[in-house]
């Protein structure tokens, strides 16, 4: 291109010549020529001629470098780093998309897959002490739940009772056949049908009774050895519980039938072909106490009618020793009031 810019140039610079030659002095005529001759305006073969001894005089010189100035630096400085930018530009795009593409598919598969549910407590073992115990009954199994959110537990301390005429309660027990079960958490026993109490106007059904010791209620803060619980459900599934404390006296005859009978091994099952009478237990005196409350143990089921005899029953030394010998410590602890109405006996 530089070569090509130079005879252009050096064409123009013999076209300018050639133009002054015609408008300079007519020179004078050389011996042998005529003024005509030497007048006339150049022939094309003799331009021609000029021209072609014009680019053999350029052909061969070594071409010409003009060096860059600033400007041209700086404008190649611009073009660079636009380039760069350009291409900086187009891999941070690239990254972005693909984060942004990774993101889309863990947030499918996160839909897709939706995280596992806690594991149910379905638990059946509990106790009084441990981890097991009465604490965490309601951790257990999701259907112990009133374990440890229900607002009418038992036991309670029964005190601040309102006294006013409650009406007697009425037995219809009689001897019956019976079994017992060391059930793990006490001895139970188990009586034949046919042996009701009636108050509120509804008639319960005694189903079973079974031992604590200490009591679980108390009584203005006392606390007795022991205690029975009688066990009692209506025809549409309500239940009263009837709860005897025991005090250290006379032997009782139906308790001592009870352990002459306890089987060999927990879990096992002993029916004698004698009878026992559960009204032997039921004191002289019928005057209660009586609130609203629920199971002592798992489920905790509420709206579990208690009946809280006021006069203790008497049991000998030695029968309250052979129970302490099975369980020294299966009571539940005191729950809370929770503002509840007790009534008792005037």
């Amino acid at each position: 291109m530089r070569h090509l810019s130079a005879l252009l140039a050096c064409s123009l610079a013999v076209m300018t010549a050639m133009a002054s030659a015609k408008d300079a002095p007519t020179p004078l005529v050389p011996a042998g020529k005529t003024a005509a001759s030497a007048s006339a305006p150049a022939s094309a073969s003799e331009r021609a001629a000029a021209m072609k001894t014009l680019t053999e005089s350029v052909k061969g010189k070594p071409p010409v470098t003009v060096a860059p100035t600033a400007r041209d630096k700086e404008e190649a400085a611009e073009v660079d780093l636009s380039a760069r930018i350009a291409a900086r530009l187009a891999e941070m795009r690239a990254t972005q998309a693909a984060r942004a593409a990774a993101r889309a598919r863990h947030t499918t598969v996160t839909k897709a897959v939706p995280p596992a549910p806690p594991p149910v407590a379905r638990g059946t073992h509990w106790s009084y002490e441990g981890d097991s115990g009465p604490a965490n009954w309601s951790k257990i199994n999701v259907d112990w739940g009133k374990c440890g959110s229900g607002n009418r537990q038992s036991p309670i301390d029964i005190r601040d009772g309102m006294k006013v005429e409650l009406e007697q309660i009425s037995f219809d027990y009689h001897p019956s056949s019976f079994n017992v079960v060391d059930n793990g958490h006490t001895v139970q026993v188990g009586v034949g049908s046919g042996n009701y109490i009636t108050v509120q106007n509804r008639m319960f059904e005694l189903q079973q009774f079974h031992f604590h010791r200490p009591s679980e209620d108390r009584i203005n803060g006392k606390t007795y050895e022991m205690v029975v619980h009688l066990v009692h459900r209506d025809a549409e599934g309500r239940q009263a519980i009837l709860a005897l404390m025991l005090e250290r006296g006379t032997p009782q005859a139906t308790i001592q039938t009870v352990w002459n009978n306890l089987p060999l091994e927990k879990f096992d099952t002993m029916s004698p072909s004698i009878l026992l009478d559960p009204m032997e237990m039921v004191p002289a005196r019928r005057d209660y106490y009586t609130y609203m409350g629920s199971m002592t143990e798992p489920p905790c089921s509420e709206n579990v009618l208690w009946l809280v005899m006021k006069q203790p029953v008497q049991a000998s030394a030695a029968q309250m020793a052979l129970f302490s010998r099975l369980y020294p410590l299966n009571a539940r602890p005191l729950q809370a009031t929770n503002g509840r109405i007790i009534k008792e006996s005037n």
